[in-house]
């Protein structure tokens, strides 16, 4: 692992130079190693990243920002933290640019939970540094966003996005508000539910598979 931004393991492509490359971030209170398991089924020219979140918790793993809770038990976004991560992402792609033999126009990102909420973010706020956005199990966080998105040019990026229609921790509604937001900025996106939880199906991962080898001409 080189020393960039963030923490990460990489799965190096079987191309020499120019590779499509994936950088992976996880959801609230896991690590690095947990969207890595899918680095195996996934085409051998893809060069893959998988970044840690910033952010130490106890007694283990790592958050992207906090997530806080009053005497009622309602929860709130560490915004200030959020769009910190979202702007420190946007500077590892950057150094990942860099550092490893990767296409610099040919980048997805590849989230879960609250890494694809920050995968949104980062997309929506610096889309000349993207190409594809795989987001599972998230939402569009409007206050992650910056305020110009209407004068972005997002003419080819492209979203898969995928929900479980029985989660218990991102309500499924939330979800069902992206297709709508991308659409209104006229960005390519495929929205699609499975019956689980706040999870990835094998369904849904060979889908997201499929679509993002469609992306990559194989």
């Amino acid at each position: 692992m080189s020393e960039l931004s963030l923490h990460h393991i990489t799965r190096p492509s079987i191309l020499k130079e120019n590779a499509p490359a994936i950088i992976m971030f996880h959801g609230y209170g896991s690590d690095e190693n947990d969207l890595f398991g899918f680095a195996s089924e996934l085409p051998e020219e893809l060069y893959i990243i998988s970044a840690r979140a910033p952010y130490p918790m106890q007694p283990y793993g790592n958050a992207w920002y906090a997530i806080n809770f009053d005497a009622e038990m309602n929860k709130w976004n560490d915004n200030e933290q959020a769009l910190k991560s979202r702007d420190l992402i946007a500077n590892f792609i950057d150094e990942v640019k860099e550092a490893y033999p990767i296409n610099k126009d040919n980048l997805t990102l590849l989230g879960f939970s609250q890494g694809t909420i920050l995968s949104y973010a980062v997309a929506l706020t610096y889309p000349e540094k993207i190409r594809n956005i795989i987001a599972l199990s998230g939402y569009i966080s409007p206050e992650m966003l910056p305020d110009d998105i209407e004068t972005k040019d997002y003419s080819h990026l492209a979203f898969y996005c995928s929900h479980g229609s029985v989660d218990q921790v991102i309500p499924v509604e939330w979800a069902r508000k992206v297709p709508q937001f991308l659409n209104a900025l006229s960005i390519k996106n495929t929205y699609k539910e499975f019956p689980v939880g706040h999870g990835v199906a094998p369904e849904n991962f060979y889908e997201f598979r499929s679509w993002l080898n469609k992306r990559l001409g194989n």
